[in-house]
Parts: C-alpha cells; structure tokens; sequence
C-alpha cells in the first residue's frame, strides 16, 4: 500500500499531454514477462534505471543499476515513431525530437496524458538554452503519433513507465536520458563525417563513451556551449584513448571507400516491425481502424512510406546529382534484452489498446532534394 501511495504522488499536469479523463492506468504493475527478466539477469524492480533513445534505430533502451555500480540492460523497445530528422531541437514546432543529456524527476511524470501515459524528457536542458533554443513538453509517450516526442505504443510506455515508477519509489531521484541520432559506432560517423551536426555528434559521443567503458552514467555540465563530462579519473583516460582509436577508424574507412552521406526523412521513423505490420502489397502503410486499435493514431503515414533517403555527399558536403536512394528498413540483429521481432512493445502479445486521440500535424512538402537544401542549404 505505501508503495502504491508513492507511485500514485508521481503526478505532473503538463499542457501539451494533459488529459481530462483520469484513471489508475500508471499503477498498472510490471508485466509478469519483463519480472522474469529481471530475476534472470539478477535485477529487481527497485534498482535505479537508465534510458538510450536512438532515433536512425528507432529503439529505446532500459538499464538498469546494481549493487556494483555498474548498469546492465534489460530490455530494449522499438520506437512506433519519431518525427523530424536526425540532429537536435533548435527552435518551437520545427517537429525534431531532441538529441542530448536529459534528467528526468518524478514531477515529470503524466499519468494524464492523452497519449496514455508520458514522462518529459526536459527539454530545453542547460545545453540547449546556452544555444538558445526553444520549445516544451518533449514527451516520451504512447500511441504512434509524434510532433517532436519519442512514441512508443500504450503497451511499451505503460511498462516503462512501471520501471520508472517502481524506481522512484525505492528512492531513485531521476534518471538520466541519453537521446542518439543514431549508435556510436566508427561505421556511423563515417557515413555521417559531413553531416552539419558532426560536431555534435562527435560531443555526445563523449557521454556515449563514458557510459560504455564504465557503464556508469557520465556526470554531465556544460561548459563553452558545449557538452562537458566527468567522472572516474581511469575511465576518462579510456574515453580518450577510445575516441583516438575510433578517429583512426573513421580515417581508415573514409580511405576505404565509405562515403559520406545524409539521410533525409519526410518526417521521422519507426522501427521496421511496425512499418512491416503495417505494409500494404504496394507498398503504402496501411492505417486502417485494426492498426489505430493497436497503435493508436499513427501520424503522416504518407511520410513513413517511402523511409528515409540515402543522400551521398561530395567533398563539398552538397549532394552528388542523382545520388539519392530509398534506404531500407534493415533487419535489426537479436541481441541481449531486445524485444523479439513481430511483437512491437514486449515480449508478451499485445493489448488491444484505445484509440488515442487524432493529433493534427502540418505537412512537409517538396521534393527530397528540396528538403535537402533545406536542411543544408544551396
């Protein structure tokens, strides 16, 4: 009961997700699944979590803290959709889900979203108001439907947010959310070595590193408007050493052959198992009343049909005439923790889930080489 009673205080009354219908959906319990999980890997429901949100991927992590410090992960949940491109939030309605460090309390938490259920990610955080950018309530919620928040389905965001409650009722104060336009790797920042937001990038990754060699969440400040992280002397050390050795791996695939490219999206993603559960024979994404029962409203599914264009740059950083391609939605190899194909949000079937309500959403018209020029200009 005094565990209830906690959860039930974990309340935030936030504009942009606030609905008027109240309920007892966010004491809904841990699923049976995902408590099995956690006993196998020696986890409990009272440890500390940690999230990772990667947009190019369309997946959110969940980490989990033990007794030694060290966080180890529990599962990972395929995004239903994000909007925008890959780079941060700069500016009000420009529909970019955010890309950063992100602290995230229980006054954060909605348990009267109109999208089910929604947590804030913070947004606009230290590192975003010394760039002087604007914009609120970035939520990571339910449905399929996104204008700048993470969405996830009623099934995931319902047990993610169980995690976190569960957490903040065993004394967790907030976690950390770390939001990537894409994984890390060498292979990624040399497709994207041109890429306008490559310095960024390449800062997050700082944060990225650290948290990988120590699985410790880095301590995040900013300094000079840029990102700046601390933590163990030992593993900082490792982090510049990883960051020479990834430099020189990006160097060697540049020399290789790997081109630099953009990708250019209509409006967002979504991970390929919601695109595959919603593909028609032609092609198009068939929305029909079955799929909102089961998503909830799915936002520009126009804009998801096509998937993102690969754009191969030249020397310039400007397209090469007619280098645009359709990058498929790659099969995303099984690892530890992640969600098996063919079941969006757990490893339990889903829920027929309520329709939630309709968002409207202005369009982003133009041709891809005319929204490429948006972004890069020329």
């Amino acid at each position: 009961m005094k565990r209830i009673a906690l959860a039930a205080g974990l309340v935030l009354a936030l504009a942009a997700c606030q609905g008027e219908n109240r309920s007892t959906r966010h004491l809904a319990p841990i699923p049976p699944a995902t408590m099995a999980l956690m006993a196998s890997k020696g986890m409990s429901q009272n440890d500390p979590i940690l999230m990772r949100a990667y947009k190019k991927e369309s997946e959110i992590e969940v980490w989990k803290r033990g007794p030694d410090g060290r966080y180890a992960l529990l599962k990972t949940y395929p995004m239903c959709r994000w909007s925008g491109q890959l780079g941060p939030k700069t500016r009000e309605g420009d529909r970019q889900a955010p890309e950063g460090f992100y602290t995230v309390a229980p006054a954060q938490m909605n348990p009267n979203s109109s999208f089910h259920l929604s947590f804030d990610l913070g947004y606009p955080n230290a590192y975003d108001r010394a760039h002087g950018r604007t914009g609120a309530h970035l939520m990571v919620h339910g449905s399929c439907s996104s204008s700048g928040c993470f969405a996830m389905t009623d099934e995931a965001i319902s047990e993610v947010y169980a995690l976190a409650r569960e957490s903040f009722a065993s004394g967790q104060r907030s976690f950390q959310f770390q939001s990537y336009p894409f994984r890390m790797t060498a292979e990624n920042l040399a497709k994207h070595r041109l890429d306008p937001n490559i310095a960024f990038w390449r800062n997050l990754k700082e944060g990225s590193d650290y948290f990988e060699l120590a699985k410790q969440e880095p301590q995040v400040s900013v300094a000079n408007q840029q990102y700046a992280f601390s933590g163990d002397a030992s593993v900082m050390a490792a982090v510049a050493r990883k960051r020479q050795s990834d430099d020189q791996q990006v160097a060697g695939l540049a020399a290789k052959g790997v081109q630099p490219v953009s990708l250019v999206y209509s409006d967002g993603g979504q991970h390929q198992i919601f695109r595959q559960a919603l593909a028609g024979e032609d092609g198009s994404l068939a929305v029909d009343a079955s799929a909102r029962n089961r998503l909830g409203d799915v936002s520009r599914p126009e804009a998801l049909a096509a998937g993102p264009q690969e754009v191969v740059l030249g020397a310039n950083g400007k397209p090469r005439q007619g280098s645009s391609s359709t990058l498929a939605y790659t099969s995303q190899k099984p690892q530890e923790g992640r969600v098996p194909s063919g079941k969006p949000s757990s490893q339990v079937t889903p829920a027929a889930a309520a329709p939630a309500p309709a968002a409207r959403e202005g369009g982003v018209g133009g041709s891809v080489l005319e929204r490429f020029r948006g972004l890069f200009g020329g």
